[in-house]
């Protein structure tokens, strides 16, 4: 009678491989529940890995939404800064900004919700992530307009700050109607109105 064989072990992912199908895990768990209804039982479940697992990686549920966090940010930030440097003609910039992000926002995995919709958006290690994020898109944006036009740092930065606010703000509320506009249409309709207003600054001669 031929033995049983044994039953093969689960194949050990390496470490950085293991953090990315948490951190996939966890995305899905906190955009169906939101932060605080979330559990790491339910994020152990999704990733099919036991708890002790999860906690070797992440020490607890808030360091595990604070790398997703940074995950996202991160993508974001990487989508706009390629949006800037695409061209050094400042209209198309200012286009490829806007478009990047609407594409950020209409992206199937809600990856928007947990960065600019979510419950934990108060807590100080969160909304200073999300400052940090902010300021350095507005910096970016305001050399160029600096390198461009006459006015100061300041004004520069005001103006990066407004543009990528009127970006974030019209997408969100474009995706939440789910109207009959198309995503090409609406970041086009936001691009003509964001271009108009920053092409009538002086230009330095």
């Amino acid at each position: 009678m031929t033995e049983p064989r044994p039953a093969a072990r689960p194949t050990r992912l390496p470490r950085e491989e293991r953090r990315r199908q948490l951190l996939q895990a966890a995305h899905e768990v906190f955009v169906a529940h939101g932060y605080h209804a979330a559990a790491m039982d339910e994020i152990a479940d999704a990733a099919h890995v036991s708890k002790p697992v999860l906690y070797q990686h992440f020490p607890g549920k808030r360091e595990l939404y604070l790398a997703l966090l940074d995950h996202h940010l991160e993508s974001l930030n990487a989508m706009l800064m390629a949006a800037l440097n695409s061209t050094t003609d400042n209209k198309l910039r200012v286009h490829a900004t806007i478009r990047a992000y609407y594409q950020f926002i209409s992206q199937d995995s809600q990856a928007h919700r947990l960065v600019f919709e979510s419950d934990l958006n108060n807590d100080p290690d969160v909304s200073s992530r999300l400052e940090d994020f902010n300021a350095r898109l507005a910096s970016a944006i305001a050399e160029v307009i600096a390198e461009d036009t006459k006015l100061s740092e300041v004004e520069a930065t005001l103006l990066g700050r407004a543009l990528a606010g009127m970006a974030q703000i019209s997408a969100r509320h474009w995706l939440r109607a789910g109207g009959d506009l198309d995503q090409d249409a609406a970041s086009e309709l936001i691009y003509r109105l964001a271009w108009r207003g920053i092409s009538r600054f002086p230009k330095e001669p």
